[in-house]
């Protein structure tokens, strides 16, 4: 009789362990904030870009979803027609992966994307959903550049401390402006 409440601790505790996954909070990807400035000194790459489709597949134990772009406006990188970029999570073979702050991209959309190229020559975005502007015309026909605040924790890079993202939203040919000037001042420091 004296195993009997060992026993029951012994299942309750397998019992609250293979549940602790949906008991706990799942936590979110952690990125450093970036300014806009920065985004532009360090891509690679700035195009605006048309999303024509995707698909995924495995590169290890990773998901990643290749997105194909038609590109018709670069303003940073080697000029090419189309590109595809890399963004993990997604779907294949059978399994959904999802990565917490991983932007996500909608076929038809046009956006200007700030990219960098990794040590194999994939592209990836910029910070994250930092480097994913939407297009869009305001009511005054004006095009737009604007991405929400990332909801991801975010940290200053001075202080390592926690921040809130900000939204930006500007018209297309302030953007175009502003990563010209930027460009050119990084150009000049180097």
């Amino acid at each position: 009789m004296g195993n009997a409440p060992q026993s029951r601790m012994r299942r309750i505790s397998l019992l609250l362990l293979c549940l602790a996954p949906w008991l706990a909070p799942l936590q979110g990807a952690t990125l450093e904030r970036l300014s806009l400035d920065d985004v532009i000194q360090k891509s690679s790459d700035i195009v605006r870009a048309r999303v024509l489709g995707s698909r995924a597949d495995f590169r290890g134990s990773m998901i990643y979803t290749h997105w194909s772009l038609q590109v018709s406006e670069r303003l940073k990188g080697a000029d090419q027609s189309t590109i595809e970029i890399l963004v993990p999570g997604g779907s294949a073979s059978g399994f959904r992966q999802e990565v917490p702050g991983a932007p996500r991209l909608v076929p038809g959309r046009e956006y200007l994307l700030f990219l960098w190229t990794s040590k194999t020559g994939s592209l990836y975005i910029t910070g994250w959903g930092q480097g994913v502007f939407n297009l869009s015309k305001n009511a005054g026909g004006d095009l737009m550049a604007g991405r929400a605040a990332t909801g991801e924790t975010m940290l200053d890079p001075a202080t390592w401390l926690p921040v809130k993202d900000e939204a930006i939203q500007m018209r297309y040919s302030e953007m175009f402006a502003r990563i010209s000037t930027t460009l050119a001042q990084g150009a000049v420091r180097q």
